[in-house]
């Protein structure tokens, strides 16, 4: 049975969204403060951790830092902060997918169940990604440029892996988002793909404003470059 943590300190949502992921089947664990948090995770294993920014002793944003220290497990922040700063920041400190309150619960179920399905086949995928001179070492969530570290936000992350594990092949901007953060474009749009590919780019690339990796195809999307 799959174990999920929810912190969150808003008693109302905190009891329609047990109900719903225990109909789902999943176990839940809830804690509603930033220093339980620290605690309950040293000493328990969970599968997935959806979490607010606002709690009453900190912020969800520093619990997902500390967490991925350690873990690459699926995280979703589930928040009414919604400036796009806040998104962006979600999702580069290691935020798997960031949806804004109020939301469907519905799409929030939805949501839960493909991230979990997406752990579970990247645990059974190959452990290394190799091409172009960069490597990425997938147990350990680290990535090498000719041998040597290079240090990847957590969203730039994602979306160099996505580009490794269809080399050759073109993808647009819809089908990377919808790959990375099941969404069409709502709260990630194109200029902030753009953005990250821009960021990726000035650091796996030797000359990035003559990319040789990640290959922008006019009109139709991005591509990893297999051909050098």
């Amino acid at each position: 049975m799959k174990h999920i943590l929810l912190i969150e300190d808003d008693l109302s949502l905190i009891n329609g969204l047990s109900f719903a992921i225990q109909k789902q089947g999943y176990e839940i664990t809830v804690i509603r403060t930033a220093a339980e948090a620290g605690v309950v995770w040293t000493n328990k294993r969970f599968d997935m951790v959806i979490l607010d920014v606002s709690l009453p002793d900190g912020s969800g944003y520093d619990i997902c830092k500390k967490i991925r220290r350690v873990s690459n497990v699926p995280i979703i922040f589930l928040t009414a902060a919604d400036e796009e700063t806040d998104i962006i920041m979600g999702l580069d400190i290691g935020g798997d997918d960031y949806i804004t309150k109020p939301f469907k619960l519905a799409v929030l179920m939805s949501r839960i169940n493909a991230l979990l399905r997406r752990s579970s086949n990247f645990c059974e995928a190959d452990t290394q990604l190799i091409s172009g001179g960069i490597r990425v070492e997938r147990l350990k969530g680290k990535v090498y440029k000719n041998d040597t570290e290079i240090d990847l936000t957590a969203g730039e992350y994602k979306l160099l892996c996505l580009f490794m594990e269809n080399p050759g092949v073109v993808l647009s901007s819809e089908q990377i988002l919808g790959r990375l953060w099941d969404s069409s474009g709502n709260f990630v749009d194109n200029n902030t793909l753009t953005v990250y590919i821009r960021r990726l780019r000035t650091k796996i690339e030797d000359e990035p404003s003559a990319p040789k990796r990640i290959i922008t195809v006019r009109r139709m999307g991005y591509k990893w470059n297999v051909s050098d």
